[in-house]
């Protein structure tokens, strides 16, 4: 194949997979857009604040929980880091579509898309909506790499007009046109790439969602809270909540607590309408999203961690022995946990 054909090629690759292009383009473009200009995402006192959304991806990230729990426990930190991400896509987003310095956006998108996947792949009550916008952004970044972009394009333009710039050996390599490598080797980077993106799939797949063996689930569809740290002591009864499981956008509802002793008899119950006018100063929250009051229980955010303390007189007088706690959400599943004074 002359030189020629092959950026003949090449430009025929762009051009069949400028669908791709723009639709991916606009994915990430869009989140932009809707921050901005559709709602204020980015301010901290707004119902729907980024920060919310990004709190909801700690309890079951893979490899990037740590990032994540240090960023919400430094709001200020967290704030930055959504602007940053928030303009990153944006312009990235815009640029993949118009087709200027192509392939190095594509790097961006797959690194966006591989962001995505680690941190929110558990999340999505119909579709595994997350894990496939993720996974598949990978796939559309390195194919859009391979191809670059093709008529429709500003890089093809700069190319057609002989612009300074297309004449340097990274426009190739950053924007469109041949890639300066013989076939043999492009087959192989062809085949090993889709090999490991394959393999993040399948891995992701299973990790997050049972997809290959064992028993299939969907961690955002019942609510799942973790119960730790619990103590009696004095006339208090105090309790560390974890909501790891459940729809994302909207909490588990609380509507009863109730603690018994050890044969069964009941020492301290908060009914629904109680847990709806518990006093705030007695939740001690650790991240954005927070546990509190609502108007009929009491609310608990998919990843809102805090401590809830109970002070009843009843409490004083307890005697030393086994105890068990036990909470009940709206949909009545239930959690419990031992607890020894």
């Amino acid at each position: 194949m002359n030189i020629l054909n092959t950026k003949q090629s090449y430009h025929m690759a762009g051009l069949l997979t400028l669908s791709l292009r723009l639709v991916v383009g606009w994915v990430y473009f869009s989140a932009f857009w809707r921050r901005i200009f559709l709602k204020p995402a980015l301010d901290p006192e707004f119902t729907g604040y980024l920060g919310h959304k990004f709190n909801h991806f700690l309890p079951n990230s893979l490899g990037i929980k740590p990032i994540i729990e240090w960023l919400l426990e430094n709001p200020d930190s967290l704030l930055v880091s959504m602007v940053i991400f928030t303009t990153i896509e944006g312009v990235v987003g815009l640029l993949f579509m118009l087709g200027l310095f192509t392939r190095a956006m594509s790097i961006f998108i797959t690194g966006l898309a591989f962001a995505i996947l680690l941190a929110a792949g558990s999340l999505g009550t119909t579709c595994l909506d997350e894990w496939q916008i993720g996974i598949l952004g990978i796939a559309a970044g390195f194919t859009i790499f391979l191809s670059g972009s093709g008529k429709y394009s500003i890089d093809y333009w700069l190319m057609k007009t002989n612009k300074k710039i297309t004449k340097s050996n990274w426009f190739n390599w950053l924007g469109s046109g041949e890639l300066p490598i013989s076939i043999n080797r492009l087959n192989k980077i062809v085949f090993s790439g889709s090999m490991v993106i394959l393999f993040i799939t399948l891995f992701t797949n299973q990790y997050f969602h049972g997809g290959l063996w064992g028993s299939l689930h969907n961690m955002s569809i019942k609510p799942k809270v973790e119960i730790t740290q619990a103590k009696l002591t004095n006339d208090s009864l105090s309790f560390q909540l974890f909501r790891v499981e459940g729809v994302d956008v909207y909490g588990s509802f609380l509507i009863d607590v109730t603690l018994t002793n050890n044969a069964g008899d009941k020492i301290l119950q908060l009914e629904a309408k109680d847990l709806a006018k518990f006093p705030k100063e007695q939740i001690t929250n650790k991240y954005i999203s927070k546990i509190e009051p609502g108007k009929h229980s009491m609310i608990i955010p998919l990843g809102a961690k805090g401590t809830v303390t109970v002070i009843d007189d009843k409490l004083a007088i307890l005697p030393k022995g086994d105890y068990k706690l036990k909470l009940t959400d709206v949909s009545g599943k239930n959690w419990t946990v031992n607890i020894v004074k």
